[in-house]
């Protein structure tokens, strides 16, 4: 075997070796749930319309009412997030709300997060109502 054969694949080796050592884990997404996916949450809720009128009316303030529980809802949204660690990467798909709540439909937020080398990066969010 010549010696310049050996180079792609200790390369290719290398390269998922540092994938798999750089795949983020759960505390990562936490941290990233309550930076990004709170944000998303909080404009596809309060600047939307998924909300009920007279919800809306009573939380005027909806956008720092979201803010302010920033951390809890990442945590709440890290509860409701299933990974699937691939080796070299995770998907986080998360889903969470949806029940009924007072009479009410609460919306469901769903997101679909990619981790891969070290970072996460938002593939997919979005809010959806269920009919009473």
């Amino acid at each position: 075997m010549r010696p310049g054969r050996c180079g792609p694949a200790v390369l290719a080796t290398l390269a998922v070796l540092g994938l798999a050592l750089s795949n983020p884990d759960r505390a990562h997404f936490e941290r990233f749930a309550a930076e990004q996916l709170v944000d998303e949450l909080e404009q596809h809720v309060c600047r939307g319309d998924v909300l009920p009128v007279l919800v809306r009316l009573a939380l005027r303030n909806c956008p720092q009412l979201v803010q302010a529980q920033r951390q809890a809802i990442g945590a709440l949204v890290g509860q409701h997030t299933r990974r699937r660690n691939l080796g070299v990467l995770s998907l986080y798909q998360s889903d969470l709300g949806g029940e009924p709540l007072f009479g009410w439909p609460v919306p469901r937020f769903q997101a679909t997060v990619v981790g891969i080398a070290g970072q996460l990066v938002l593939v997919q969010a979005g809010v959806e109502t269920s009919q009473p």
